[in-house]
């Protein structure tokens, strides 16, 4: 257990952690303490002033070196003659913090004088009016007039674009240097810097092209004015006018926790995502999002997304009637038939479409089809159920082989990259080319591409040995099924004899494609059968354009956007988009989640689930689910890993440290407390029973063998493509020779 310190603040008797700062001592019983500069993911610099309060400490004797105490046995408290910065000093024993003397309530009104001097009055038109702490702060502790004449106001640029996503105020910018800090801190994207001295500093950005950095709106949230927004929000809407609805991002298997914020568009006469602001979850994202999970979501409203059934006549696709398109799909569907699943879907999508698989004898696939090849092992030897990457630290060992955390998995790359900068972690990085992890490593292995699973096997356990815990990240670029597959059981091997296997804080960790990779593959796993290079009807369900299938004599395309695939399908059915309904996912390290409904059904677009119940019914099945919960309630009984689980379980909340997204914005700044569930991840099964190390066969690859193109995180695809402001973003398709 941690030392803790005594101390009183405003009379309450406060005891915490040997190390607190004062201001997060002050913050655990309630009592708040305004702050500009300071953020508690941050490091302090007492840049602003605003946290000053009267300090006093127990009197020591020279002499004896012990507490001098007055008549009635009480320490002596000596309080220092000026006020003291509370995020930047420590708590101490017997300390004593007075935060509403007049002394500080003077100097709080002068620090909010001052800023005010060269800030713009422009609240009405301000992005960040509603949510802004300058603007709460004034009214709570500023002065009623001012002294300054309005003239003498120092004018500078406006809406300055440090890169093509995020935008500067220079007149509102108050120079508290959270932005800045952020980017060299925790993004380790040194990108912005101040320029100039006095009344002209400023904001710039050194990168080419600017603002280079995944995590560039992370910067607008903790932003406490106006300064910075975002291309995809400014101007866009009031805050007062949005609604928050809870949701998990989709585009990586960290399982990001989100806020969806709509608002009704009198444009259109439909509800649209405005804005997607992080959730807190401190065993998840924290409080951070990548750009891609932030940006890209203009899909849910796209031109092309899927309103009406479709079906093809005379060579033309043409509208049609749900009850038309379920008896055609049904009718062929009575062939032989293989089923292709994407991993985007929910779980419950994926229950009933393993359920009718097993019904209808037909071959049933997962897509990408590549971690279907060693998703078991992954879940077996994952890390524990109870680990926390905030806990990794000084001895604990981090292998990361064969893929680019950065691009595959961005906030773990940041839970990862403290672990080791701030707390000092080992890391070890393995892979054939260099990655942004490569900077952390204490010990570099480089092998052939395609040549990660001869390299693990050439290793042994003793990378690992006599490490207190040990996390293994693993990706599966420039691997085949066969080489990924022995990749996983090498690397769960040296968990298992090293004697990490099942313990928290300790396991592999795979760089999966999609938010619900894993939560696929275990709804699938038991229906599972793989399908023949032709087959007489295929049944596409959220498959992405560039993924392999089989030829068949009629196609079935169920997906939200009329992609090139469904343009050539006989038969298309529109399924809604996870804003527009309710489900869980299962993210990477086994964590599941809900999502919410935010936005309302677009056209005739059902379910995933609904659309398969429906056809399962004209094939004499008797399912009757009403919801995502009642399947989900299904699900616990029928499936294991899950059996404990349940939609109230996995929706339960708890108080979390630091507390973010309350009414203090100045705090944490603008991010929402977490409402929507923290989520439960279930144990691995190394933790329900010990495992024997797998016989490995390790192929020898061959260059026609895998997939050459790296997973980068603005990869192209249906999604992206349909992000206005992350388009000049997608990187072209490349391949590593």
């Amino acid at each position: 257990m941690s030392e803790v310190v005594n101390l009183t603040i405003d009379g309450i008797q406060v005891c915490v952690p040997k190390g607190t700062l004062v201001v997060d001592a002050a913050k655990r019983v309630g009592i708040d303490i305004p702050v500009f500069c300071y953020h508690p993911k941050l490091k302090p610099v007492g840049m602003c002033r605003m946290c000053l309060v009267d300090i006093g400490t127990p009197k020591i004797d020279p002499a004896t070196r012990q507490v001098v105490r007055d008549e009635q046995g009480n320490p002596v408290i000596v309080f220092s003659p000026k006020l003291t910065t509370a995020c930047t000093t420590p708590v101490s024993e017997g300390m004593v913090v007075r935060t509403a003397t007049e002394q500080v309530r003077a100097a709080r009104e002068d620090v909010l004088e001052f800023l005010l001097t060269s800030h713009p009055l422009d609240c009405p038109v301000c992005d960040k009016g509603g949510e802004c702490p300058l603007q709460n702060l004034t009214m709570a502790h500023g002065p009623a007039v001012s002294r300054f004449e309005y003239d003498l106001k120092f004018h500078n640029d406006k809406h300055v674009p440090l890169g093509d996503l995020i935008y500067l105020d220079r007149e509102r910018c108050i120079q508290c240097g959270r932005c800045v800090r952020f980017q060299a801190e925790i993004a380790d994207d040194p990108v912005l810097q101040f320029h100039d001295r006095g009344r002209g500093m400023e904001i710039v950005t050194f990168s080419d092209p600017p603002f280079d950095s995944y995590f560039g709106g992370n910067t607008t949230d903790i932003c406490p004015v106006g300064a910075l927004t975002t291309a995809d929000f400014r101007f866009k809407a009031r805050p007062w006018e949005l609604s928050a609805t809870p949701s998990i991002c989709t585009h990586c298997a960290v399982g990001c926790n989100l806020v969806l914020n709509t608002r009704l568009e009198t444009k259109t006469g439909g509800y649209e995502i405005k804005r997607v602001m992080p959730r807190q979850n401190e065993r998840v994202n924290e409080i951070w999002i990548c750009d891609k999970g932030r940006y890209v979501h203009h899909f849910t409203r796209a031109e092309d997304r899927l309103r009406y059934p479709l079906v093809r006549q005379n060579g033309m696709l043409i509208e049609t009637t749900w009850e038309q398109a379920l008896r055609i799909a049904a009718e062929r569907l009575e062939r032989p038939s293989a089923i292709l699943v994407g991993d985007r879907i929910a779980n419950e999508d994926a229950f009933l479409i393993a359920q009718f698989a097993k019904a209808l004898g037909a071959a049933l696939e997962q897509r990408p089809a590549l971690p279907a090849h060693y998703a078991d092992v992954a879940r077996a030897v994952g890390v524990g159920e109870a680990t926390d990457f905030q806990l990794l630290g000084a001895g604990d060992v981090i292998v990361v082989v064969n893929g680019d955390v950065e691009e595959e998995a961005p906030v773990w790359f940041l839970h990862l990259r403290q672990a080791v900068v701030d707390r000092g972690a080992k890391l070890i990085v393995a892979h054939y080319r260099s990655t942004k992890m490569h900077r952390y490593a204490a010990a570099i292995h480089r092998y052939d591409p395609g040549g990660a699973a001869l390299w693990a096997a050439s290793q042994s356990a003793d990378l690992i040995r006599g490490a207190r815990n040990a996390v293994i990240v693993f990706g599966d670029e420039h691997l085949d099924g066969a080489s990924a597959r022995a990749l996983a059981q090498t690397l769960a091997n040296w968990l298992i004899e090293g004697g990490f296997a099942g313990k928290p804080n300790s396991g592999l960790l795979p760089l999966y494609p999609h938010a619900n990779t894993q939560g696929v593959f275990d709804m699938l796993e038991s229906a599972a059968r793989p399908a023949h290079e032709v087959t007489e009807t295929l049944w596409l369900i959220g498959v992405g354009a560039d993924e392999p299938t089989p030829r068949a004599n009629f196609v079935i395309v169920q997906d939200i956007l009329f992609t090139a695939r469904a343009q050539h399908a006989d038969l298309v059915l529109p399924a809604l988009s996870f804003a527009e309904r309710e489900g869980s996912f299962t993210s990477g390290d086994r964590r599941v989640q809900r999502f919410y409904r935010a936005l309302p059904p677009i056209g005739e677009a059902k379910p995933d689930w609904w659309i398969v119940q429906e056809i399962a019914r004209r094939f004499g099945l008797s399912w009757r689910y009403e919801s995502a919960a009642h399947i989900f309630a299904a699900i616990a009984q029928h499936v294991s890993r899950y059996a404990e689980l349940s939609y109230e379980r996995i929706s339960r909340v708890e108080p979390q440290w630091p507390p973010m997204g309350r009414d203090d914005l100045y705090y944490g700044g603008t991010v929402y407390d977490n409402a929507g569930g923290l989520g439960v991840r279930y144990p691995a099964d190394a933790e329900r029973s010990a495992l024997a190390p797998y016989e490995v066969r390790v192929p020898q690859p061959t260059l026609e063998s895998f997939d050459r193109r790296p997973r980068l995180l603005y990869r192209d695809g249906e999604l992206i493509r349909r992000s206005a402001v992350l388009r000049a973003h997608i990187v072209a398709e490349t391949v590593v020779a």
